[in-house]
């Protein structure tokens, strides 16, 4: 049983999940500290006065329980599109590049789909010749647009 278990976190997938993984939780970290010192202070400051942020008091002043803090909500946005910024360029990009030097092709697109004229599920590989819910035989996969027809110029 402990063989099995070494094999698998040994795998290569594995490893590098968990390398990616962890430099994401790092960069995390960095990019909480800016957001919450940096981001956050700017948009308080938008709001002016002496108010608790950029947002509205709903209940009685300076209950933070009952303070709509959009300055907080902006800021929340602006981690997660900078986060989501580095995990792809700087984890994503890199290791399709890697892949793809190894012949190896990760986050393709998605192939062409068709519908089943059976059961009308929309999810079905535009070659599959029978259909994978109902098990229907499916019509062949349509000539490419612009080609011509058999024995025709």
């Amino acid at each position: 049983m402990l063989k099995g278990f070494k094999n698998f976190v040994m795998r290569g997938d594995i490893v590098t999940v968990a390398v990616g993984l962890i430099i994401a939780l790092a960069f995390s970290t960095l990019i909480k500290a800016f957001t919450d010192f940096v981001i956050n202070p700017v948009i308080a400051r938008l709001q002016g006065g002496h108010s608790m942020g950029l947002g509205w008091q709903l209940g009685r002043a300076g209950n933070k329980n009952t303070y709509l803090n959009l300055g907080s909500f902006l800021s929340a946005a602006v981690y997660f599109l900078i986060f989501m910024a580095v995990v792809y360029f700087l984890i994503v990009v890199p290791y399709k590049h890697v892949q793809a030097r190894r012949g190896v092709v990760v986050f393709a697109e998605p192939g062409a789909l068709k519908t089943c004229p059976a059961c009308l599920s929309e999810d079905l590989p535009a070659a599959a010749v029978k259909c994978l819910h109902c098990g229907s035989d499916q019509p062949p996969a349509a000539a490419p647009a612009g080609g011509t027809a058999p024995g025709g110029r």
